[in-house]
C-alpha cells in the first residue's frame, strides 16, 4: 500500500468519524429554545425568540425576564439581573446560577432541570408537578415551593421543600475561639420564613404568561393573515359578482333591444301582409266582376257575393 493510499484511507476515516460524532454531539448539547424574552442577551448577543440554548451558553437579564423551554414542557424564567449558565448531560439541564433569581415550572413527566447556586444543589422531587425558585440574595439561598416539591442537596443533610414552604440557607459562620471566617464550610443555616412566596410565584406566573403571550402573539399573526386572505378573497368575490351583475344588466339590455327589433319588424311584416292580402282581396272582387260582366252583361253577382258595387263596366271597341 503506497503512503498516498494510507493518507486516503486515514482521511477517510477521521471523516466518518466525525459525521458520526456530529449528531450526537449537538443532540446532546441542545438545552431548549427561548420561549419569550425582554432586556436579555445569550453570549453578548440579543436574545431572540425561538433561539436555541446550547449547553455552555451564558444568559444575562437586566431590567427584564427571559423564558427558556427544556424539552417539551419544562419551563425555566430567569428574572431581572439574572446571571446564569448551561449544561447538560445525558439524563438533566443543569442552570448555573451566579447571581438574581430563577424560577422553574417542571411537570411530572418533563425532562429533568438542576439548578445549582453555589454548593446548594436544587431539583424538582420525582412524582410532582413542581412550581418554585431559586434566588440568590446577599450570599444566601432562597429556595420557595409554590407547587409540588424541591429536593435540596449541599453541604449537610438533604432537605425537601413542599409547597408552601420557603427555606433561607445561608453560609454557616464558624464561632469560638481560634475565629474563622464565614464559609459553607460542612454545613449550612436553614431558616423557614414564612409569607415570602408572593413575589417568587409572581416572577414565575409573569414568565409562564410571556411564553403564552408568545403563542397568542404568533396565534393571532396566523389570524391576521388568515384574516386578510380572506379579505383579499372577498374582495375580488365582490370584483367578481360585480362583473357577472354588470354581464347580466347588459345581457338584459341586448334581449330588450332585440325583442324591440323583433317586435317593429313583426309588426313591419304584419302591416305589409294585411297590404298584400288586402290587395289582392280587391284585385279577386274585380276579376269577379269583370267576370259578371263578360258573362252576363252585369255585375249583378259579383255585387251580391262580396256585399259591394262593382265599378261600372261599358263594352270597349272601335
Amino acid at each position: 500500500m503506497t503512503k498516498t493510499t494510507v493518507w486516503r484511507v486515514i482521511l477517510f476515516a477521521l471523516l466518518v468519524g466525525a459525521v458520526a460524532t456530529v449528531p450526537a454531539m449537538a443532540g446532546s448539547a441542545v438545552i431548549g429554545s427561548v420561549a419569550g424574552s425582554l432586556n436579555a442577551t445569550l453570549g453578548g448577543q440579543s436574545l431572540l425568540p425561538n433561539t436555541t440554548v446550547f449547553s455552555g451558553d451564558s444568559l444575562q437579564v437586566r431590567d427584564g425576564v427571559a423564558v427558556v423551554a427544556v424539552g417539551a414542557r419544562s419551563r425555566v424564567i430567569f428574572g431581572r439581573d439574572t446571571v446564569a449558565s448551561f449544561l447538560r448531560d445525558s439524563n438533566e439541564v443543569t442552570v448555573l446560577l451566579s447571581q438574581g433569581n430563577v424560577s422553574l415550572y417542571h411537570p411530572t413527566d418533563g425532562t429533568s432541570v438542576r439548578v445549582k447556586a453555589g454548593p446548594v444543589s436544587i431539583t424538582p422531587a420525582a412524582g410532582f408537578k413542581t412550581l418554585g425558585e431559586v434566588a440568590l440574595l446577599n450570599g444566601s439561598v432562597v429556595i420557595s415551593a409554590k407547587e409540588g416539591a424541591l429536593q435540596v442537596d449541599g453541604p449537610g443533610p438533604v432537605k425537601s421543600v413542599t409547597k408552601g414552604q420557603t427555606i433561607v440557607l445561608q453560609p454557616k459562620t464558624a464561632q469560638g475561639k481560634g475565629g474563622g471566617g464565614a464559609g459553607w464550610g460542612g454545613g449550612y443555616t436553614a431558616l423557614q420564613v414564612v409569607g415570602l412566596g408572593a413575589g417568587i410565584s409572581s416572577a414565575i406566573l409573569g414568565g409562564v404568561a410571556m411564553s403564552r403571550a408568545g403563542n397568542a402573539t404568533t396565534a393571532a399573526n396566523e389570524a391576521i393573515s388568515a384574516g386578510n386572505a380572506a379579505t383579499s378573497a372577498a374582495n375580488t368575490a365582490n370584483s367578481t359578482a360585480s362583473s357577472a351583475v354588470s354581464a347580466v344588466a347588459a345581457l338584459s339590455t341586448a334581449d330588450s333591444s332585440a325583442l324591440s327589433k323583433a317586435n317593429s319588424t313583426a309588426a313591419a311584416t304584419l302591416s305589409a301582409a294585411t297590404l298584400a292580402l288586402s290587395s289582392a282581396n280587391q284585385a279577386q272582387f274585380l276579376a269577379a266582376c269583370t267576370d259578371d260582366y263578360l258573362k252576363q252583361g252585369t255585375t249583378a253577382s259579383a255585387s251580391q257575393i262580396y256585399g259591394t258595387n262593382c265599378p261600372s263596366m261599358s263594352p270597349t271597341g272601335p
